[in-house]
């Protein structure tokens, strides 16, 4: 094989392979928004006439399992990045949902208060929520 087709080979296989490894990146990303996108209709939203889990979690009426997986999908969003907005402003509200659910798996005085505080949708959702 010649010089030229053998860098031409080259060049094409490094193009292919890094074309896949930024198809897995955006896939890795469409992922995670389509975890968070489930995890929030399952626990923040729920049928007419039922409490959502998170609701459930601040009366005290959660099973411990859905409290863990509550606190779970809370964790990940600490570890995503903010769908929109300032990333700042992201880490700093799922970090606090994050302590205050398991503030509420812990019990305490003031756990409900602070989950309350912390799960405010509207106050994320305005900044974070993407279109």
């Amino acid at each position: 094989m010649k010089k030229s087709n053998r860098m031409k080979l080259i060049t094409g296989v490094a193009s292919l392979l890094a074309v896949s490894v930024l198809a897995l990146h955006l896939q890795a990303a469409d992922d995670k928004e389509d975890s968070m996108k489930a995890f929030m209709k399952a626990y923040h939203k729920a049928p007419k006439g039922v409490d959502p889990i998170c609701k459930k979690a601040l009366d005290g009426k959660a099973t411990p399992e859905e409290l863990k997986k509550l606190i779970a999908g809370y964790k990940e969003m600490t570890l995503a990045k903010a769908p929109k907005g300032d990333e700042a402003s992201w880490k700093e509200k799922t970090t606090k949902l994050y302590a205050a659910a398991q503030g509420l798996e812990k019990g305490g005085p003031e756990a409900a208060a602070k989950y309350k505080a912390a799960v405010d949708c509207k106050a994320c959702h305005s900044l974070h929520k993407p279109d």
